[in-house]
């Protein structure tokens, strides 16, 4: 079956479908699924623009409304994660996961589905060490802090994810996994991208908690998004108890002229049934660990060895029977969709600021998961309709805790956007990663480092069916996996380490380590700060993941 992968979808559905339909006419091929490594922007209206962490004057509606309206409905079934420009307010309706339109489907913080027998799994937002241990306290109206760190990766999803033992073929991150650019042609990276020399340098690049799922769960394609620059990888996992995995890693641009934000993949079902269906052994792992959620402020950690409380919630084959028995062993995904919120009113004068900020919607949806596996709505939390189920419910002392001056999530510095609304238009003045290279500028000069590095970037292995960075059959490419790069133990740290190649042969490079956040420490310890060394360059993009001074 064919599946298509977007990069940053940043509200551009139109453009997007428009783009697949004209890949599937002219190369006679039709796409059964679409997958969206986030920033997906699930805007309704206008009160949701007051949720995005983006600044005013970018705000806009872009066309996702029409698929909620039911003016337009999805062309091509669409899963999609959450990033870090988002309408949160929708999002957090469905934590669990849930349709936000007909046919579009949201995995929630994180979630594994299944599609023609594949697993299908999702890690929603992205890495700041400062929020990792936080409950899900957020909730509209956000103030300026909370619009960012409610989509900052939690250690509950990190938790859930890690207790997975059986394979997943796919796997969605928005961040990039920490260290994949040794798996890849790094050089090249650093070429087109030289702000992140830096970050490559002091191994502070890309997610710790993205890199530690990457080495346990180990899938067989892993796609993320964010840092808006096509790059492949081949990451050859080691193995003690069989044949060694690989995963085939890719991350895409996003949806503008010119960029590569866009591959299908030609991949072979386990199932003749192409439906969306939920996985028992990942809504076993929710309901024995319900009780482990947080909607507080404080800190929560998750039970490790050592623990004197249960700290392994692997699905046992009795826990998956049970939960068959539960659903009646139906596990498709009904088309249950229904609008929780308004619809936008298209006769009126677009002025965000004359909407009201947005409120809680509890999600039926939600709901119906909740009954069924006794899990906690935390949105029926908040406003009290649902009793409460854990132990560790809601501090209204400390929520939404008002952003300080010093707060850097206050500025936001990724935003690409949707200000384009055209193929043949660039917007000069795009917030955006790029504009680092002022992408004016340098699209020529970008072009140009592409060709010199496309034999580079390419390798032996042949991934995909095609590739589309616009709307011309002249921009089909072909991707090729890298070379694979082999893990080796440390010694001291006992962990697996990147190797690189110098000349014909394999060395160890030389790296500090670093401890992984999901290394729990106890309740009544306070997490460590990042000491990660301050960049040298000057422009507002200067670091996006672990430093207490990065901007999201």
């Amino acid at each position: 079956m064919k599946i298509a992968v977007e990069g940053c979808c940043h509200g551009e559905l139109d453009k997007i479908y428009e783009t697949l339909d004209f890949l599937q006419q002219s190369q006679n091929i039709k796409i059964d699924l679409l997958l969206i490594c986030g920033d997906f922007q699930s805007v309704r209206n206008k009160s949701d623009l007051h949720a995005m962490a983006v600044p005013p004057k970018y705000q806009k509606m872009n066309t996702f409304y029409k698929y909620y309206s039911g003016e337009k409905k999805a062309p091509i079934l669409t899963i999609f994660i959450g990033g870090n420009h988002e309408a949160s307010n929708y999002l957090q309706e469905l934590p669990y996961g849930g349709w936000v339109a007909p046919n579009i489907y949201y995995m929630g913080y994180a979630n594994v589905l299944q599609f023609g027998g594949l697993r299908i799994g999702g890690l929603s937002g992205i890495y700041k060490d400062k929020d990792f241990h936080r409950g899900h306290f957020e909730r509209p109206p956000y103030n300026e802090s909370s619009k960012r760190s409610v989509y900052h990766v939690r250690n509950l999803e990190a938790f859930r994810l890690k207790q997975l033992r059986r394979p997943i073929d796919i796997f969605l991150s928005h961040d990039w996994p920490r260290g994949i650019y040794h798996y890849g042609n790094k050089a090249a990276l650093l070429r087109r991208k030289q702000y992140f020399r830096s970050e490559v340098e002091d191994g502070s690049l890309g997610s710790p908690v993205a890199e530690e799922l990457l080495q346990h769960l180990q899938p067989e394609y892993w796609f993320s998004a964010h840092l808006h620059v096509k790059f492949a990888a081949l990451v050859q996992h080691k193995s003690t108890t069989g044949p060694p995995r690989t995963t085939r890693f890719l991350a895409l641009d996003k949806c503008l002229p010119r960029r590569e934000f866009l591959q299908v993949f030609d991949i072979a079902p386990k199932s003749d049934k192409l439906e969306l269906s939920l996985d028992p052994e990942w809504l076993a792992v929710l309901k024995s660990t319900n009780h482990l959620m947080s909607l507080n402020y404080a800190n929560n950690y998750m039970p490790g060895i050592g623990s004197a409380t249960r700290y392994d919630f692997h699905a046992s084959d009795d826990d998956i029977q049970s939960i068959e028995a539960d659903f009646a062993g139906v596990f498709r995904i009904p088309e249950n969709f229904k609008r929780s919120a308004p619809m936008h009113d298209t006769t009126q004068d677009f002025k965000r600021m004359s909407a009201p900020p947005p409120r809680i919607y509890v999600n039926p949806q939600t709901t119906l998961l909740c009954d069924m596996l006794e899990l906690t709505d935390p949105f029926a939390s908040f406003t009290g309709t649902q009793s409460s189920l854990i132990d560790n419910m809601i501090d209204n002392s400390t929520d939404n805790k008002e952003v300080s001056s010093d707060d850097d999530d206050f500025i936001d510095t990724t935003m690409e956007s949707s200000v384009n609304t055209t193929f043949d238009t660039c917007n000069p003045d795009e917030i955006s990663l790029d504009d680092l290279d002022d992408d004016d500028d340098n699209d020529k000069k970008d072009e140009d480092v592409d060709k010199e590095d496309n034999e580079k970037l390419a390798c032996k292995i042949d991934l995909a069916v095609g590739s589309v960075k616009g709307v011309g059959p002249e921009d089909r490419k072909i991707l090729l996996s890298p070379e694979p790069a082999k893990m080796a133990v440390d010694p001291q740290s006992g962990t697996e380490s990147p190797l690189e190649k110098t000349g014909d042969s394999l060395a160890i490079s030389p790296k500090k380590r670093h401890s992984g956040p999901m290394d729990e420490t106890p309740a009544s310890a306070t997490s460590t700060p990042n000491t990660a060394s301050a960049k040298k360059f000057k422009r507002r993009n200067q670091s996006l993941y672990n430093a207490p001074a990065s901007d999201d």
